[in-house]
């Protein structure tokens, strides 16, 4: 630390000295400082070099809207990766490839079948705080459903699905009427989509297997540690401890994996298959969530107000429908709970 100025070096400064100005601080007790502190990060300065990408990470130069707190800040900055309309469950049926006669080329695609896919529910941003379209596919025997599942498509009018799951979609005009089946031409050929699926898995893996290890020499008196991973918790300077994180054995695969901007090759109604370029993670009868790529730009809006249409043609009545099964289910559900209180009744009394 500089040694402190004398009192008497601030008190040889005239007025009229060249360097005093209206800018400088002086005490006894303090050298020349200035008035306001103008390197701080509260001002804006950084020692971080300029950034060549402004537009790299999410930020106010991107594009996107200031960072504030509450769900509608959050949904508000989510809403440039969401998709604008929800995406199909699909089957993974297996692997292929597509041949072009004329260019010679031969494209690897994946078969995904969609199974009886229906709309069950609609999430919405008063009730739920988001909104998403619910979506099952696949059938499920009712004696393998339990009694709440069977009440909550029993009000619907829908038979048990073997799957559910959920597409958030970017607003209200993303939902869809509830029962409405979905066909395989939802997408368009030559548009991109992002395929969710979980990995085959592996079971219980060692550490060369999970995460490429080259494992220890196998000789020069190495006794039985050819394939081990090695020390995991050294005391020098690591704490005595085994870090978070640290690459072991485990289970390894049946993981969820998004293989993004996949082409759709071709779409077929009367097989219910979507064939899309490229590989999907997963074996065959997986799960598969398709769903409008977030990193391309969606299908034109004229196709897919042409989709709605076709799929609300093919669905005529679905209102009819609904209010009937609603209805239906507030009769079933009153007949039940009376002979619920029949039996406890006749249980009591004997």
């Amino acid at each position: 630390m500089a040694a402190r100025l004398p009192a008497r070096w601030a008190a040889a400064l005239t007025p009229t000295s060249p360097a005093l100005t209206t800018r400088i601080l002086i005490t006894p007790n303090r050298t020349l400082l200035p008035r306001t502190a103008k390197r701080g990060v509260k001002y804006g300065w950084s020692t971080a070099p300029p950034r060549s990408k402004p537009t790299r990470f999410n930020q106010v130069s991107a594009g996107l809207p200031v960072p504030t707190t509450g769900p509608a800040a959050a949904l508000k900055r989510k809403a440039q990766s969401t998709p604008l309309r929800t995406g199909l469950l699909a089957v993974k049926k297996g692997v292929s490839a597509m041949f072009d006669v004329k260019k010679g080329t031969r494209t690897p695609c994946t078969i995904l079948q969609v199974d009886q896919c229906q709309v069950v529910a609609s999430k919405t941003r008063a009730k739920n705080g988001y909104w998403a379209v619910q979506v099952g596919c696949g059938s499920k025997t009712p004696g393998n459903t339990t009694a709440p599942q069977l009440g909550y498509y029993e009000a619907k009018g829908i038979a048990p699905k073997r799957h559910l799951t959920e597409f958030k979609v970017r607003g209200e005009e993303g939902l869809l009427p509830v029962g409405v089946q979905l066909m395989p031409d939802w997408f368009k050929v030559g548009q991109f989509v992002d395929a969710r699926s979980n990995s085959r898995g592996m079971g219980f893996a060692g550490g060369m297997k999970r995460h490429g290890f080259a494992g220890q020499e196998a000789s020069h008196g190495n006794s039985k540690n050819h394939r081990t991973i090695g020390s995991v918790g050294p005391s020098q300077g690591g704490g005595s401890r085994v870090h978070p994180g640290k690459k072991m054995p485990g289970r390894m695969g049946n993981e969820r994996v998004t293989v993004q901007n996949l082409r759709v090759l071709k779409t077929d109604n009367k097989l219910g298959i979507v064939v899309i370029k490229g590989h999907v993670a997963g074996p065959k009868g997986c799960i598969v969530k398709i769903s409008d790529a977030i990193k391309k730009d969606p299908p034109v809006e004229t196709f897919m107000e042409k989709a709605k249409r076709l799929m609300l043609e093919r669905n005529i009545g679905h209102e009819e429908r609904l209010e009937q099964a609603r209805l239906a289910h507030m009769d079933l559900k009153e007949m039940r709970k009376s002979l619920h209180e029949d039996n406890s009744r006749v249980l009591t009394t004997s």
